[in-house]
């Protein structure tokens, strides 16, 4: 796929990983030789079994755990060492941040991260989100505090979005709502998206590409028309599944196979579980300009 040209010329940044190999501060693997390209524009969907290294990925790509040099680039920068500006990552410490189950109104929220600069965007997203204004937030629900979440994170105009599972709290129609507004912001202008996600419903015509991971590793990766699960656009999809939804459940059960069961069998998972949030796929272990 050629790089997606959408606005005055600009072009959406790639993303390009190279014989990217990480292991965790005790030396366990977390990634094993990863090789991807993700051309300008792609709506990709990361997917493997819990463990399977999607999220140390995810946080690499994103800048905040240091990957080894020149093995991850996003449009030829280092996002670690560049600090490249536009990338967000919304993922797990991101979604536990303890101010949104305070007593605060929204509106405050909103304002604290450019609401008031951003008024079109802020009101679009409230609009695509059903969220109320007159929400308290330690009053309101896990899928409403999770609306108010993604306003926040999303508010600010991105050209690399990271998603790491953040839609698991949203209802049906919050979510399919949510997913065709990051569709068309790739259309309308230059943006780039990565998603990993284990719902599948209403995707069958959302990625351009797909990731398949499993223990550290990529298996697979491509379009979706090389991975032969171009939906068909004269054929109405009714559960947003298909043949997406097969592909997956073949390539978990792939996975499971090789592996075999977790317990007794001598193999260790190559993504590491974590009683706490420090050190899970790099959390607790940021940089720190005092060090």
């Amino acid at each position: 796929m050629s790089g997606q040209n959408t606005a005055k010329g600009e072009i959406a940044p790639s993303i390009d990983v190279t014989n990217l190999s990480y292991a965790f501060p005790d030396g366990s693997n977390g990634l094993k030789e990863v090789f991807l390209h993700l051309p300008p524009g792609s709506r990709t969907l990361l997917i493997g079994a819990n463990g399977a290294g999607k999220t140390t990925l995810l946080r690499l790509l994103s800048g905040k755990r240091m990957a080894p040099a020149h093995s991850v680039s996003i449009s030829g920068i280092d996002p670690f060492k560049e600090g490249l500006e536009g990338v967000t990552y919304l993922g797990l410490e991101w979604v536990l941040n303890p101010i949104v189950r305070t007593d605060i109104d929204v509106p405050t929220l909103l304002a604290s991260v450019g609401g008031d600069f951003y008024k079109d965007r802020r009101d679009m997203l409230v609009q695509i989100l059903d969220i109320d204004l007159e929400w308290r937030m330690h009053a309101v629900s896990d899928g409403e505090r999770r609306r108010v979440q993604l306003a926040m994170g999303l508010l600010r105009p991105w050209t690399v979005l990271l998603l790491d599972e953040i839609t698991v709290d949203l209802d049906l129609l919050s979510r399919s709502n949510f997913l065709r507004f990051l569709m068309r912001e790739t259309e309308s202008r230059p943006c780039t998206i990565v998603y990993a996600t284990h719902i599948l419903d209403n995707l069958a015509q959302w990625p351009t590409h797909l990731v398949h991971m499993s223990l550290g590793r990529v298996k697979k990766w491509g379009s979706v028309e090389e991975l032969n699960v171009k939906p068909d656009p004269n054929v109405r999809v009714i559960s947003g599944n298909s043949e997406l939804g097969e592909l997956v459940l073949r390539w978990l059960q792939e996975d499971l196979d090789e592996r075999g069961p977790r317990n007794g069998n001598g193999k260790r998972s190559e993504g590491k579980t974590y009683e706490n949030l420090e050190g899970k796929g790099g959390y607790g272990h940021e940089k720190n300009p005092s060090k």
